[in-house]
């Protein structure tokens, strides 16, 4: 009986031995893990850390936002134009046939030149309507004056003084009104009285310009509702602006704006506004500005697109170099420091290396072991730009202290995108 109590003690010990054993040859070694220095961007995909290797080799600077001055100024469209009171359709005053034409399309004229004559048999016929008046009036004159005597003489009748001298006021009114028709005309009442009359009358240009259009040809008939030719005075040419009612506070009377052509965008020119309309446009939502062209406007057609910068003056904005902002997918950032240096340091006990399989290699160790600085990309808005610097407004707010990364921030967003798409 004290036999088979022994054998099973022995028995029990030695399971018990193996046990033991087991779980040691199970367990793994208990190694502490250094810290993934990537981890942040693993976990924030804003946040990015730079080693102060990277950063010397890139050239990053730190540095901070800047209240700074900046000239600000905003895009508008418009087109050129030239103000009614310079451009016209020439038309003839009377119908006729047209006999001459002087004009082609790029000719210059000047106001009163004739550019071409129409003929029409009804011209004579009112000169010499004219004339028979004329005649009649003489004849009049002398029989209201012999009337007159008569009476004075108490020699004629009363009756007959008082009919010749209505008869001498009509026939006055009816030369009156046919020397204004011819004048009107062009003809000289003083020339068809000498006897000179003409079946041939000149339609003259109304205003200086160049023609743009010539619409009539040599036989065809026109009248006063027949356009003959257009004439623009390119030396009167504005610029029309489309401006919204949000930027006509921003403009006032006798400002001075820069504009380029739109199929010459290289070469600039300035204008001055001159009239700021009340009204909106028809189907539109913006409101018509004009601004008169300054200096050489060789090139310029009526009807030509043009973009505008508006300059409304300089103002103390929030601003950082221009290569301190990045766009990522339509987004514009900034780089904000969020951690010190030393930061990416290990502690001895985290640092200290065993001989784990999976510890990776000496460089990655040294990697990890150099100082880091974490960067958080933060959004903002571009506002105006001058002399290498931008207005930013930020999207968030962050300490009026914080350090920005201003020269490499691009190598800093490259850095971040390619570590976004290695952890996907």
């Amino acid at each position: 009986m004290k036999a088979i109590t022994i054998v099973y003690f022995l028995l029990a010990l030695t399971l018990c031995t193996a046990c033991t054993n087991s779980k040691d040859k199970g367990a793994p070694e208990k190694t502490e893990a250094p810290k993934d220095t990537a981890a942040p961007v693993a976990d924030n995909p804003d946040n990015v850390e730079l080693t102060d290797e990277q950063m010397k080799a890139i050239g990053i600077e730190l540095g901070h936002i800047e209240p700074r001055g900046i000239s600000s100024s905003f895009k508008v469209n418009g087109v050129l134009e030239v103000p009614n009171q310079f451009k016209a359709k020439v038309t003839s005053s009377f119908n006729g046939i047209v006999r001459t034409l002087t004009i082609v399309p790029g000719s210059l004229v000047h106001k009163g030149e004739s550019i071409a004559t129409i003929v029409n048999p009804d011209l004579v016929n009112m000169q010499q309507q004219y004339l028979t008046v004329n005649t009649k009036l003489n004849l009049a004159k002398l029989e209201y004056d012999r009337q007159k005597t008569l009476v004075t003489g108490n020699a004629g009748a009363r009756k007959n003084l008082q009919q010749a001298e209505s008869d001498l006021k009509t026939l006055d009114t009816e030369k009156d009104a046919l020397y204004t028709q011819l004048s009107t005309l062009g003809i000289s009442p003083e020339s068809v009285a000498s006897g000179k009359i003409t079946s041939s009358l000149a339609v003259r240009a109304p205003v200086t310009g160049t023609v743009s259009k010539v619409s009539a040809e040599i036989g065809t008939y026109t009248d006063a509702n027949t356009v003959i030719a257009e004439i623009v005075n390119n030396d009167r040419l504005q610029v029309k602006l489309f401006m919204y009612e949000k930027d006509l506070p921003k403009i006032h009377l006798d400002q001075t704006i820069r504009f380029n052509i739109t199929n010459n965008p290289a070469k600039e020119h300035q204008a001055v506004i001159n009239a700021i309309g009340t009204a909106f446009e028809d189907g539109s939502t913006t409101i018509a500005v004009r601004a008169g062209v300054l200096g050489d406007k060789k090139g310029m057609i009526e009807g030509m697109s043009i973009n505008a910068m508006v300059n409304v003056g300089n103002a103390v904005v929030p601003s950082l170099p221009d290569e301190a902002i990045v766009t990522y997918q339509g987004q514009d950032y900034i780089f904000v420091q969020v951690s010190e240096q030393g930061d990416g340091e290990k502690k001895p006990s985290e640092t200290k290396e065993k001989p784990a399989k999976n510890s990776g290699t000496a460089t990655e160790a040294n990697e990890q072991k150099e100082p880091r600085l974490s960067f958080r990309r933060v959004k903002v808005v571009k506002g105006a730009n001058n002399m290498g610097y931008t207005e930013i407004k930020l999207l968030e707010e962050i300490s009026p202290t914080a350090k920005v990364i201003i020269t490499g921030a691009f190598f800093a967003l490259g850095k971040m995108t390619n570590a976004g798409e290695e952890g996907e």
